[in-house]
């Protein structure tokens, strides 16, 4: 789920796996072929453990004088266990998700020959295509992604936002607001457990960097043998997913299993990203996550990414360094964080790692 504002990063073009899976394949070719992927973990399935639900938060409680308290500490557990959880009366009118939902599948849809004008060029990673390809031989994910920068808006490409069909870009407008204003008020919260000033971490937030990757998963004649998007953390400080169609493939790692999430109807799915991470000093971690493919239906979602502006510094928050609680990490400018992601291969949270100070006992 994961690449932003990218100043400089390029990635190889990929046929898209759309068009390829319409031709009624038997089998998929060897560079989308990942077995290791499946095999790496168990999957916990729900039937055994009702115990592995991703906590659900509900933002009316969130705001109410009445339950505030409760579930703000609820959030914040959620934050510190698992990096996951489900926002439910968040304010998002359900027929204005309906209207993005379809707007999202018919852009999907539209003719090879309109997309092109979308596509990636080999010298920036938004449009339509994939992304972290660095290599000839690197294996494939089963997916086609759009992704573009949209806030602030001076930073949009010139030939993406700006040239999306009528009446999609005025819906995709409308969508960018209402996730900026949704995401400055979880992360208001989410300062408000650990403690931190509000002003101060608005003023971080405020003119922040936010990108938007709509995904499409075939099918898969193999889906055993793929992976729609390799396992990995959000670099970015907050991620706001919406399913756009019920179909499952969203999986977190947790306690050494993969855990499938079941995406509540209208509620949107909310990570924690490395970003956070590092502002929370480790008391809040982002959680590796992946995507599996099926045989019979293809899924789509979008993923919303938040970041700090441009020119603000990421680092473990001040009042968050103790001599108890050395800084985990390293401080650093935003856009020299974003420029060091994109010149790395998506992997696991080598990212963060890249950050981490050690210390010795």
């Amino acid at each position: 789920m994961a690449e932003f504002f990218n100043p400089s990063g390029t990635s190889l073009l990929a046929p898209s796996v759309q068009e390829l899976a319409k031709h009624n394949l038997s089998t998929v070719s060897q560079r989308y072929v990942q077995p290791q992927q499946h095999e790496e973990i168990m999957v916990i399935s729900k039937d055994i453990n009702a115990n592995f639900e991703i906590p659900v938060i509900d933002m009316n409680r969130l705001l109410s004088q009445e339950y505030g308290t409760s579930e703000l500490a609820k959030l914040d557990l959620a934050c510190k266990e698992w990096g996951f959880f489900q926002l439910i009366n968040h304010g998002v009118s359900s027929s204005f998700l309906d209207k993005v939902k379809l707007e999202i599948q018919d852009f999907f849809n539209l003719p090879m020959s309109e997309k092109k004008k979308f596509w990636q060029t080999p010298e920036h990673m938004e449009g339509f295509g994939q992304a972290f390809i660095l290599s000839e031989d690197q294996k494939l994910d089963w997916c086609d992604l759009f992704y573009m920068t949209t806030l602030p808006k001076h930073s949009r490409m010139p030939r993406l936002f700006p040239q999306l069909p009528l009446p999609f870009r005025d819906t995709m407008e409308l969508y960018s607001q209402n996730m900026k204003n949704l995401g400055m008020v979880i992360i208001a919260h989410m300062a408000k457990a650990l403690k931190i000033e509000e002003m101060e971490i608005r003023e971080l937030f405020e003119d922040g960097l936010q990108a938007m990757r709509m995904n499409y998963y075939p099918p898969s004649p193999q889906p055993e043998k793929v992976i729609g998007l390799t396992n990995h953390s959000d670099p970015v400080a907050l991620t706001i997913l919406l399913q756009i169609n019920e179909v499952e493939g969203l999986q977190i790692r947790k306690d050494g299993m993969w855990v499938p999430v079941t995406p509540l109807p209208n509620a949107f799915v909310v990570n924690v990203g490395d970003i956070f991470e590092i502002i929370s000093n480790g008391t809040y971690g982002s959680i590796e996550h992946r995507t599996t493919v099926n045989s019979e239906k293809e899924r789509l979602s979008i993923a919303t990414f938040y970041s700090p502006k441009q020119d603000g510094v990421i680092g473990p928050w001040p009042n968050l360094i103790t001599k108890q609680t050395p800084a985990q990490f390293k401080r650093i400018r935003t856009d020299e964080y974003f420029k060091n992601f994109f010149e790395r291969k998506l992997e696991g949270k080598s990212n963060r790692d890249a950050l981490r100070i050690e210390h010795h006992n």
